[in-house]
């Protein structure tokens, strides 16, 4: 798919049928994720692959945003070794790279942000080291599904884009 069109094509799907997308998928994901920039180059994101019934159910029990999903990635990083930008801050692309990857294998994906970091950390057991970033719903949506209404509504750039 052109890079365009993925990026024209790529929402937030509200409703999954609750299928596992294939292996075959699942790798190309989670190939964009290792090949995504990261600060100084540390690559240092931790991906949490959640299929399970078992893990899925601890996905429930943090976040209401599950929708469904038949998979979801947990995208932490290890506080030990990232970068951490002048002022404190802190940044990865790793997350869009998973998700337009996902677009282009055409696989539904949802960005959740809307669960707590620390209670995720602990219902999943993860290393005290890793923090928590966000989690990806991945699967297929469910029948009748489709972008919000005004998805490809956009502002023109002269509304969002200032040249100093």
């Amino acid at each position: 798919m052109d890079f365009m069109e993925v990026l024209k094509k790529r929402y937030s799907c509200k409703k999954f049928d609750g299928r596992k997308i294939s292996k075959e998928q699942l790798d190309a994901i989670l190939e964009a994720g290792r090949l995504a920039p990261t600060a100084k180059n540390l690559q240092e994101q931790k991906i949490y692959v959640v299929q399970s019934d078992e893990g899925l159910e601890k996905i429930d029990r943090i976040t209401p945003c599950r929708y469904g999903a038949g998979t979801v990635l947990l995208v932490a990083f290890d506080r030990e070794n990232v970068f951490v930008y002048p002022g404190g801050k802190r940044d990865s692309g790793v997350a869009t790279h998973l998700m337009l990857a996902a677009t282009n294998a055409a696989v539904d994906s949802c960005w959740i942000n809307f669960f707590d970091p620390e209670a995720a950390a602990k219902e999943l057991h993860l290393p005290e080291n890793e923090e928590v970033l966000m989690l990806l719903d991945l699967g297929y949506a469910a029948e009748g599904v489709s972008p919000l209404a005004n998805h490809s509504q956009r502002k023109e750039l002269s509304e969002t884009v200032k040249y100093i």
